[in-house]
């Protein structure tokens, strides 16, 4: 040990804001483990060291006895009484126990600490800065595949991208910039392990955030959002300004806005639909783009019956059923598509994959103008 590696502590301190305090801590729990472990495990040390000087001390505790049986751990009252004049028997007196090679040790020791504690403040700082993340949208950069896994580059550390939250078939280049959904940060000895997506339904409201000022402003909220990555996603938007349209904000001029978000999307589509705080007006427009002759809903059950022109019922399910699917996530409800025709049977009908019991003819629903 030596005056440079005190110096070197506060540069640590200074450019990586590693405390020397704590370092000097830490060096001094491995010395005393190194001590134990060299010259006996016995001994109660206590480890010092001289700032000033850079200067490494051991000291044995010792009980004052009259007789020493143990002289790793007492001492007698004559000898004590040349330390500590003041002692008496059964106190505790400190002696002074540095090996003559215990400054080699100290300096190998020394090197050790300040390398792993260097390693776990760096960890420390990168994972400080990634949890405060979590939710929040980053690029980054297509490092590696390892195994059906994609690795990122996030600058400071990578993030590992699993395939569930890959977007189904979507290649990743080496070297290809993408943005990414933070989804969750935690704390390893390794470092920080950050999951993140590219299906998450927070990656579209982000980008959207990031698009369209109005969103950043706060002046467009998105009230809620549904999505199936790499096919079709649903955004309900809302205005808190009566002259500000919620919609027409989000496509922005010719379709630049959404353009941007689909095109980062790998060409997944998008409908924005308005939000209302009446239930049937929001699920008629979550149909989008069918139009919609009337809901009839069971606010107890949860349950909507819609119908629509017979020419829009397979546009209203959508392909394999996904619209109808995709409007069930975005507001709650359980949602039935009925044609017109088939609200005239007097018999069961048959929607989408269930069976409904027998239809009155004076069916009541809400009739939806459009367009208001």
């Amino acid at each position: 040990m030596n005056l440079e590696l005190i110096q070197a502590l506060e540069d640590l301190e200074e450019d990586k804001g590693i405390p020397k305090e704590m370092l000097l801590d830490a060096l001094k729990a491995a010395l005393k483990s190194a001590y134990k472990k060299n010259f006996g495990s016995s001994q109660n040390v206590n480890i010092e060291i001289d700032e000033e000087l850079g200067r490494v001390e051991v000291y044995a505790d010792k009980e004052v006895v009259e007789e020493v049986s143990n002289p790793n751990l007492e001492i007698s009252l004559a000898e004590a009484k040349d330390k500590e004049p003041d002692c008496e028997l059964g106190d505790t007196v400190s002696v002074r126990a540095t090996p003559e090679n215990f400054g080699r040790i100290a300096a190998q020791t020394a090197k050790q600490v300040v390398i792993q504690r260097i390693r776990e403040a760096e960890r420390d700082i990168v994972y400080e800065e990634f949890i405060n993340r979590e939710g929040d949208i980053l690029t980054g950069i297509v490092q590696r595949h390892h195994k059906d896994n994609v690795v990122i580059d996030l600058g400071k550390t990578e993030a590992i991208l699993i395939p569930p939250e890959q977007i189904p078939n979507e290649a990743y280049e080496a070297n290809e910039r993408i943005k990414i959904y933070i989804v969750e940060v935690q704390k390893t000895t390794k470092g920080p392990n950050i999951l993140v997506s590219r299906t998450h339904p927070g990656l579209l409201k982000r980008l959207f955030e990031l698009e369209v000022p109005e969103i950043h402003d706060g002046i467009v909220e998105i009230k809620g959002v549904a999505r199936e990555a790499g096919f079709r996603s649903k955004l309900a938007v809302a205005s808190r300004e009566p002259d500000i349209d919620a919609i027409g904000a989000c496509v922005g001029p010719n379709g630049m806005r959404v353009q941007a978000v689909v095109s980062e999307l790998n060409g997944e589509k998008v409908d924005i639909i308005e939000w209302s705080e009446n239930p049937a007006r929001l699920i008629a427009n979550s149909l989008s783009p069918a139009e919609v002759i009337g809901v009839d809903i069971d606010e107890e059950e949860q349950v909507a019956q819609v119908v629509v022109p017979d020419h829009q019922l397979s546009l209203a399910i959508g392909k394999e059923g996904q619209n109808a699917r995709l409007a069930a996530k975005l507001t709650g409800w359980k949602i039935d598509i009925k044609s017109e025709s088939q609200l005239d049977e007097d018999t069961g009908i048959e929607l989408q994959e269930e069976v409904d019991a027998e239809v009155d003819s004076d069916f009541d629903f809400t009739e939806i103008d459009l367009s208001e």
